[in-house]
């Protein structure tokens, strides 16, 4: 499964009742939850233990691999950020729906790979110790460059602001593109040029 150890799989079954009474959910937080994920399961557990040739790093000495079976492809990500607030360990999510998956790992915010199909789907485990593998799983999932000179955190952060400034230059460009006035016009056209400006 996902291209990983047989010694580290594991079916452990993580049933939504037993979640949400041991976190006693608000009962919008339960239907939430209930429209997406039909249920969910430990697949693996990494450690030092069951990949001897890993060494425990200084952050990092084990995590887990949790299947969600979805009901439907457009889930909400607050969902699974429920999920990593109340499970307080490292957890790359494996969210299934109609033969594809979408790896999920939290950094800083939720990482979201692109969908695969389950046959193509894998984890890989790259370097020599757990500190090296999760980070190598976050950039892999979050698409982060485990070469450049910005931290995750910072890349992340550069990310979001690029994504609001394209989201930005698509709004004016609509406005522009539907707006009579010629002066105002001419404004958001500015506008348009202090924002591309910025992206470069």
């Amino acid at each position: 499964m996902y291209n990983l150890p047989q010694s580290t799989l594991v079916n452990r079954p993580l049933y939504k009742k037993a979640v949400f009474e041991k976190y006693n959910l608000k009962a919008s937080e339960r239907d939430r939850f209930d429209a997406d994920v039909c249920r969910m399961a430990i697949v693996a557990y990494l450690s030092p233990a069951k990949i001897p040739a890993l060494h425990p790093g200084q952050e990092v000495k084990e995590f887990y691999v949790l299947q969600v079976q979805l009901k439907q492809w457009d889930y909400d990500t607050k969902n699974i950020l429920l999920l990593q607030k109340l499970i307080p360990q490292k957890i790359v999510f494996a969210l299934e729906y109609d033969e594809e998956v979408q790896f999920c790992i939290f950094h800083t915010r939720l990482q979201q790979s692109e969908w695969k199909h389950i046959y193509d789907a894998e984890i890989p485990l790259k370097g020599l110790t757990f500190d090296d593998v999760w980070n190598n799983i976050v950039a892999e999932i979050g698409s982060l460059d485990t070469a450049s000179e910005d931290t995750f955190e910072q890349q992340i952060i550069n990310r979001e602001e690029r994504e609001k400034l394209l989201h930005q230059i698509e709004v004016l460009e609509k406005r522009c593109r539907t707006e009579k006035q010629t002066r105002k016009k001419y404004e958001l056209h500015q506008q348009l040029l202090k924002l591309r400006e910025e992206l470069k």
